[in-house]
C-alpha cells in the first residue's frame, strides 16, 4: 500500500486586506469569518482522511498559541513548525519538505494554505489524488481552480499537454492580469492558480537546490540545528535568516521544467478581500452579507459586520462596514481591495492598530485593554484553565486585580492565596507576584494598572520556580 500523504499546512500569513478584522495579532486564517470555524481549523478538518498522515503546521511564535488552541478546539494532532523569521513560502515549504523526509524518505507532500475555503472536501481530495501519479514520477504539481470569471486578482496557469493521470504539463504562469488579458484567459480555459502544491519532498528539495543551492543549504542547517520547543520544532535562527527571501513560485515553480498542474473544482476561494467575503456569505432580501448586532434600513448589498458595537446602516448601498472594538472600516466595496493602503497608511504613523487587535492573545489566556488614561489602564483578563503567568515584578507599576470569575491562585512575595468572585488582590509596586488558574473552567479578572509607565515590556521575569499549587 503507497504511504500517505504528508500535508504541509501554511499558517504565517497576515491577510492585510481583511483589516480590521485580520491583523498580525490575529490574522484571517484563524479569525471565525465564515461562521463558527476558522478557516485554519477546516484545512485541518479537510485532511482528516486515511488519504494523509497529521499535517506539518509552519507558523511563528506570536501564532503557536492561536495554531494550538484552535487544534485543541477540534481535537485535532499536528506537529507545529516555527518559523523565526519570515522568509516568504519559498523557505517554509522547503524546511517543511525537508523535515516530512527525514520522517519518510520517499515522503510525498500536500502543501496547502491555511487561509483558503474549500467547500466540496470530497472534491478537493479527488483532485490530490488525480495528481499523485505526477508527483511520483517526479513532477511539482500544483492546483489550478478551473474560472469562473475574467478574475484580476489572481495569478493564472496555462495548461499543456496531459501528462500522468490527470496533470497536464505547464506551459506558462501569469501574475494577475488586467481585465482584458483575464476575459482571454477565460476563453481560452486557463486555470486561476490556487497556490497549493503536491510533489515528493526529495524532488522539490532536487529542484530548489538547482536554482538556489544558499538557500537549501541555510534551511537545511536551520532544521540539522533545530529543536524542541516546548512541544513544537523550531528551526534554528541562524541558518533560516539567511535564506532568500522569496515564494516558492518564484524561487521554483516558474523556474522549473518539471512544473505540472491538475485541475479542480472544489468550490475553492482565497478570500482575498472582503468584497469576496461579501461574495461568500448568506444575503438578505436587498443583497446585504451580515455579522454580530447589526441593523440595516434601505441598504443594499453592503456587508457590515461588528464584533461589539451595535452598528446601523441607513440609505446606502456596495459598502463594505467592518466595526471592531479599536477600529472602525468603511469602505466601497468595488475598492475593497485597497484596504491594505490603509493599513500602510497606519504602520506609518506608528498606530498599533495596524498590527494588533484589542484584545490579545496570550501562552495563559489573553487580555484586553478597556480604558487607559493619565497613569493608570485598565484590562480583562481571562486564564485558562491550567494556566499561569509567569513569576514576575514591575518596575514601574502597581497592579489591583478584582475576581470576576472563577478561583485564581495568586502569589504575592512569600503569601500565596485563593481568590474567589468579587474578592481583590493588590500587587505593590516592585513585589514578586504570580497568577494562576487552577480550575477547569476559564478564570475573569478585572485588572487595573497605577503608575509613571504602563507598557507591556515593564516586565521583569524572576527565575525562581514555584510548585503549581
Amino acid at each position: 500500500m503507497p504511504a500517505k500523504i504528508r500535508p504541509i499546512i501554511m499558517c504565517g500569513g497576515a491577510g492585510t486586506r481583511l483589516w480590521p478584522t485580520s491583523r498580525n495579532s490575529l490574522p484571517k486564517q484563524f479569525a471565525m469569518l465564515l461562521g463558527e470555524r476558522s478557516t485554519f481549523q477546516d484545512t485541518v478538518l479537510r485532511l482528516r482522511h486515511k488519504l494523509f498522515d497529521p499535517p506539518l503546521v509552519l507558523t511563528n511564535r506570536n501564532h503557536r498559541v492561536l495554531a494550538e488552541r484552535q487544534l485543541a478546539d477540534i481535537s485535532a494532532e499536528a506537529e507545529i513548525v516555527l518559523e523565526p523569521d519570515r522568509r516568504d513560502s519559498g523557505p517554509a515549504i522547503l524546511a517543511g519538505c525537508l523535515l516530512a523526509e527525514r520522517r519518510e524518505a520517499e515522503s510525498t507532500v500536500l502543501v496547502v494554505a491555511s487561509d483558503h475555503l474549500v467547500t466540496n472536501r470530497a472534491a478537493f481530495r479527488h483532485a490530490v489524488v488525480s495528481g499523485l501519479p505526477a508527483a511520483r514520477a517526479g513532477r511539482l504539481v500544483t492546483f489550478g481552480v478551473a474560472a469562473q470569471h475574467a478574475c484580476t486578482d489572481y495569478g493564472w496557469i496555462e495548461p499543456g499537454m496531459v501528462l500522468e493521470g490527470e496533470a497536464r504539463h505547464v506551459d506558462r504562469f501569469t501574475e494577475k492580469p488586467d481585465g482584458h488579458r483575464a476575459a482571454e484567459y477565460l476563453r481560452r480555459r486557463w486555470l486561476w492558480n490556487s497556490g497549493n502544491f503536491l510533489f515528493g519532498a526529495r524532488s522539490l528539495i532536487e529542484e530548489y537546490r538547482t536554482f538556489e543551492p544558499a538557500t537549501v543549504s541555510a534551511v537545511e542547517a536551520a532544521v540539522a540545528n533545530g529543536a524542541d520547543e516546548a512541544g513544537a520544532f523550531a528551526l534554528a535562527l541562524d541558518g533560516f535568516v539567511t535564506a532568500q527571501r522569496r515564494s516558492i513560485d518564484f524561487a521554483v515553480m516558474e523556474r522549473t521544467d518539471r512544473a505540472a498542474v491538475v485541475a479542480m473544482a472544489c468550490g475553492w476561494s482565497d478570500i482575498g478581500s472582503w468584497d469576496a467575503l461579501w461574495a461568500l456569505s448568506d444575503h438578505d432580501g436587498s443583497g446585504n452579507a451580515r455579522r454580530g448586532n447589526v441593523e440595516l434600513v434601505d441598504a443594499h448589498n453592503c456587508l457590515v459586520s461588528t464584533d461589539g458595537p451595535m452598528t446601523s446602516v441607513l440609505g446606502v448601498e456596495d459598502l463594505i462596514v467592518v466595526a471592531n472594538r479599536d477600529a472602525v472600516l468603511v469602505a466601497d466595496r468595488n475598492r475593497a481591495g485597497e484596504v491594505k493602503q490603509v493599513v500602510e497608511l497606519l504602520r506609518s504613523k506608528g498606530c498599533s492598530q495596524a498590527e494588533t487587535h484589542a484584545s490579545v492573545h496570550c501562552s495563559w489566556g489573553s487580555y484586553q485593554i478597556v480604558d487607559a488614561g493619565d497613569g493608570f489602564q485598565v484590562k480583562r483578563m481571562i486564564v485558562a484553565p491550567k494556566g499561569r503567568l509567569l513569576l514576575q515584578k514591575h518596575r514601574f507599576r502597581s497592579e489591583h486585580w478584582v475576581v470576576v470569575r472563577g478561583t485564581a491562585t495568586v502569589t504575592v512575595g512569600e503569601t500565596i492565596g485563593h481568590f474567589g468572585k468579587n474578592e481583590h488582590i493588590f500587587i505593590p509596586l516592585g513585589a514578586v507576584h504570580q497568577l494562576e488558574n487552577s480550575g477547569s473552567g476559564p478564570l475573569e479578572l478585572i485588572e487595573v494598572q497605577n503608575g509613571s509607565y504602563l507598557g507591556e515590556d515593564d516586565v521583569i521575569r524572576v527565575d525562581e520556580v514555584r510548585p503549581q499549587i
